[in-house]
């Protein structure tokens, strides 16, 4: 047998051969019952890359990856890497018709599900346009397995975002991109090999990075919660209060919320091994800010604040000093050795501006991300140097701690024969935030909600599904002919 190729120190998929080579036999992905060490997680990565290029997948090539969370998902993400493809992750919550806008935009060269009904290529006409395949048979010899040499600056995954005109925008980040933001959060974070770290979000959302490579970097475990249980408060403060031994935790304010309120998260004792925890993706209310800072005083607090476009580019560590705070928390100062700015620079409030090496290479079947990265988001600058969150300049929003353009639900809706026009709305904040449709009927009168949500259900993310919905005769308008959302929601609230 051939001597087994050598990994680069830039490139993604080396963390895994570096920690199997460090520490072969410690724990590396907790998968419910099963465990995976990290030769063995490494062993099945080069099964996977073999598999891949036995099927000839070529370097470049993207492979859309549409099932549930699971050890072997996580070794045939670290495959693709090693035959040098692209790995496409798409929750398995979308629905074939929004996962064929996603194949039409990269065009993967292959589909891998997890043999799910709606997602078995044997059973789906989707398989009639894309080649597919089943996770479960996919195997190769790993010591036929390929190592290809990635560049810093080549591309490494691809994520698929809420997109403004109605059709998903995929975030191209390469290994150097991926690899700055890891470094410095495992840095800041301190992570060590005896760290066990929760994955509470998919593997399409940006914070599933560091819970996996920040894992890997460190040689230390993934422990990875089920879709299912993402948003069971009970389950969820189970699995911080049982013997696994979770240290590090990182989701939105809205899981935590969900446990606080609901589950009696702050009526027990802290848990017993949590030494961080980290939270990012949209506002955590001060005041539960507040009664989580008190009832953890030894657990270190992070809020994380990033667009998927530049990955966590400020960070604010949340301190006794908070727990009399009155305003929001902020979002801190520059991290992942980025560069901030606001535009206008003068003005109290403007958009947060960022350069880095975790900016995007671009959306992909775009033009290349061309210097800094424009986040739409505004900010200002506190009296003590850290930037506060103020809010968004365009219609993308954060519901229950995803991402979503209104413009994408409002495309689908569009779709539906009875709706002429429409409008969604944000009503409502954090915990409590839900999409509510505004509808000018169609001639045949307007549908009901639940036409609405079963039309949402089959064309969007589950989490982009509208809550409620009103008629209107005619949608009000702005000065410049654009819908006016403010008049909109005064309605709604007022």
């Amino acid at each position: 047998m051939s001597a087994r190729p050598a990994a680069g120190p830039d490139e993604l998929h080396a963390l895994v051969r570096t920690a199997a080579a460090r520490r072969p036999q410690a724990p590396a992905v907790h998968d419910g019952d099963r465990t995976l060490s990290y030769t063995e997680l490494d062993r099945r990565a080069d099964a996977f890359a073999a598999a891949l290029r036995g099927l000839g997948i070529r370097p470049g090539d993207r492979v859309l990856l549409w099932a549930e969370k699971s050890a072997e998902l996580v070794a045939l993400m670290q495959g693709t890497l090693r035959a040098g493809a692209v790995y496409v992750p798409v929750a398995p919550t979308n629905p074939p018709a929004r996962l064929l806008r996603i194949a039409a935009s990269c065009r993967p060269a292959l589909i891998v599900t997890d043999g799910v009904a709606e997602r078995d290529p044997a059973t789906n006409d989707w398989a009639d346009r894309h080649p597919g395949a089943v996770l479960s048979e996919l195997d190769g010899d790993p010591a036929a397995a390929p190592w290809y040499r990635s560049a810093p600056d080549e591309l490494a995954y691809i994520l698929y975002t809420s997109g403004s005109t109605g059709e998903p925008k995929g975030v191209c980040i390469s290994h150097r991109n991926a690899l700055a933001f890891v470094r410095w959060a495992a840095a800041e974070t301190k992570l060590h090999g005896d760290d066990r770290l929760a994955n509470h979000a998919p593997f399409n959302f940006d914070l599933s990075v560091f819970d996996l490579y920040g894992a890997f970097l460190a040689g230390a475990a993934v422990d990875l919660v089920p879709t299912a249980l993402a948003y069971v408060p009970e389950r969820l403060v189970e699995l911080l209060d049982d013997t696994r031994g979770v240290t590090v935790w990182y989701s939105v304010p809205s899981a935590l919320l969900l446990m606080m309120r609901q589950a009696g998260l702050l009526d027990r004792e802290p848990p017993a091994a949590l030494r961080v925890c980290v939270f990012a993706g949209e506002p955590f209310p001060v005041r539960d800010v507040r009664r989580l800072r008190a009832a953890w005083p030894e657990v270190r607090m992070f809020n994380w604040y990033g667009p998927t476009e530049t990955n966590v580019c400020t960070s604010y560590e949340v301190t006794a000093a908070d727990l009399d705070r009155e305003r929001p928390l902020p979002i801190g100062r520059a991290a992942s050795d980025a560069s901030l700015a606001l535009d206008p620079p003068d003005a109290e409030e403007g958009e947060i501006v960022v350069t880095g090496p975790t900016v995007m290479l671009g959306y992909w079947g775009r033009p290349a991300q061309d210097g800094p990265y424009r986040t739409g988001d505004i900010g200002r600058w506190d009296d003590d140097g850290n930037l506060e969150y103020v809010g968004r300049r365009d219609a993308m929003v954060k519901v229950r701690g995803h991402r979503v353009e209104l413009g994408e639900i409002e495309a689908a809706l569009a779709a539906h024969p009875d709706v002429a026009a429409v409008a969604v709305l944000v009503v409502g904040s954090g915990l409590d935030a839900r999409l509510h449709a505004v509808v000018v009927p169609g001639p045949q009168g307007a549908p009901g909600l639940l036409a609405l949500k079963g039309h949402c259900a089959a064309r969007l993310a589950r989490y982009m599904i509208i809550d409620s919905v009103s008629t209107v005769a005619e949608l009000p308008r702005t000065a410049n002919g654009k819908t006016d959302r403010a008049a909109l929601l005064a309605t709604l609230t007022g």
